[in-house]
């Protein structure tokens, strides 16, 4: 069927894999980083001049990368608004990332639509930092002069999908990244303006939402673009997740999303109602501590990092001889308790020992996310296998004790570029609907992940106890926190 490629512009660089479209055999990769000056007191910037990936992609692509490729896909860091004028030149740099700026921007949106269950009735999500409707509401309180320029808005694949084609009349963006905006619903499929007004104080034009299979356009060359879409969930469908599928990923913060044929709808906006990258829904539920909880622990036991904890956590027992620590460290997301700190329960004379607090650490991070899970059980998604992510999967103590905290099978898939190739595989989606060879209702049967598969096995019931151990500190600590 061809060649295709799929390119990843992350946060900090870009990565691009060319594969056979039919297969999805790695035929050739690149990679390179972002030119980015370093925010004021360290760490990734959040404003960033949308030319740096433009030229990611180019160094990227060298040495004929891309020879013989017929088609691409996009996938980007999700939440990077790129607002325009009325010409198309980007009226000041993209605004990435949680930007902790739009924090007070995001309260105030929250209460202007009636608290947390308007939002998420309106569009299925609930304002942080990240969101781009959170971002329009701080430029328009503080940088009044750009919003008033602004006249378009885009997110970073929109943007770059648009300058591969040569900046078209023709704008688009698809379901997934349009999700994540704050402003269209994935219950609905359609743009809310009256909240981009809300947050921008006017309107601004929007791109047009196509289709998982449609082409976003054609290159004077002959190459053709799809849809693009965001990290997230060109990582799932680079994956190959399905409905009954999770996906678990373990960074300084977690997060829990599932593949779902509807919309899920949350009064307490605790779940984040996204489409994926097929047609179908990827809901997500995020906790504000995963493995920042780890290296808090290493440090206040003085070990090596995550690696060093896990084989201290090892010589310890299921429930850490009763020691629970519930792992709000920073407040938390999922409960929603956001001024809380984290609670150490438990302490007796044996229980007072390096081993059992490394052992509640790895326990109490786990079934923080194993809550999550429930949250989405709780609405009606059904969870048959979980995939595990993040450089804290391949730890020891994560894969021993994962299976039975989760209660069913776990697939810790080898590390690779999935959203790349996720992005290349939607390239292969469309080639194939453009050339009549595929139905456009049904991707590329591409090969699954390489990955090591745990089963809870007979740990089932201590995984059970653990479980109900940890609950039972969590309802008596913060009663309530999750409704029945």
């Amino acid at each position: 069927m061809g060649i295709v490629a799929g390119l990843d512009s992350s946060s900090d660089s870009t990565r691009i894999v060319v594969c056979d479209a039919e297969t999805g055999a790695v035929l050739r990769q690149g990679y390179a980083s972002h030119a980015l000056e370093a925010a004021e007191g360290g760490g990734r910037p959040s404003d960033v001049d949308p030319q740096v990936w433009l030229r990611s992609l180019g160094e990227a692509a060298v040495g004929g990368l891309l020879e013989g490729v017929q088609a691409i896909g996009v996938s980007t860091q999700r939440n990077a608004l790129v607002p325009l004028d009325a010409q198309g030149h980007v009226v000041r740099p993209a605004m990435t990332g949680a930007d902790r700026r739009a924090q007070t921007s995001a309260a105030d949106l929250v209460d202007a639509l009636g608290g947390r269950e308007g939002w998420a009735q309106a569009v299925g999500l609930v304002p942080q930092a990240a969101q781009p409707v959170t971002k329009l509401r701080w430029l328009r309180r503080s940088e009044p002069e750009n919003a008033d320029r602004t006249a378009f808005l885009m997110q970073a694949h929109d943007w770059l999908v648009w300058q591969l084609l040569g900046r078209p009349v023709r704008r688009t963006t698809d379901r997934g990244g349009a999700s994540g905006t704050g402003y269209w619903s994935a219950a609905t499929g359609s743009w809310r303006p009256d909240l981009v007004e809300l947050a921008l104080g006017r309107g601004a034009g929007l791109p047009e939402v196509i289709a998982p299979w449609e082409a976003a356009g054609t290159t004077p060359e002959g190459l053709l673009i799809s849809a693009g879409t965001g990290e997230t969930q060109a990582a799932a469908f680079g994956l190959g997740v399905g409905v009954g599928d999770a996906v678990v990923s373990l960074g300084v913060s977690g997060s829990v999303m599932a593949v779902h044929p509807e919309a899920v709808r949350d009064g307490g906006g605790s779940v984040t109602a996204l489409a994926d990258a097929t047609g179908m829904h990827l809901p997500v539920v995020s906790t504000t501590n995963a493995v920042r909880v780890l290296r808090a622990t290493a440090q206040m036991l003085d070990v090596d990092g995550p690696q060093a904890l896990s084989e201290l956590a090892l010589k310890s027992t299921p429930g850490a001889h009763g020691l629970v620590l519930l792992p709000y460290l920073e407040g938390e997301r999922t409960p929603h308790l956001p001024h809380t700190a984290g609670t150490l329960s438990g302490l007796r004379t044996e229980s007072m020992r390096p081993e059992h607090l490394a052992r509640a650490a790895f326990e109490g991070m786990l079934c923080s996310l194993a809550d999550a899970l429930d949250v989405l059980r709780g609405r009606g998604v059904a969870v048959r296998r979980v995939f595990l992510l993040g450089q804290a999967a391949e730890l020891p103590a994560v894969r021993a004790v994962a299976p039975a905290l989760f209660g069913v099978q776990v697939v810790v898939p080898q590390p690779a570029d999935y959203a790349a190739l996720g992005a290349a595989r939607q390239a292969a989606w469309a080639l194939g609907t453009a050339h009549g060879t595929l139905d456009p209702h049904r991707p590329p049967a591409w090969q699954g992940a390489a990955a090591q598969i745990l089963e809870p096995g007979d740990d089932l019931p201590v995984g059970q106890a653990v479980r109900q151990q940890y609950g039972a500190v969590r309802e008596q600590t913060h009663p309530g926190a999750f409704p029945a």
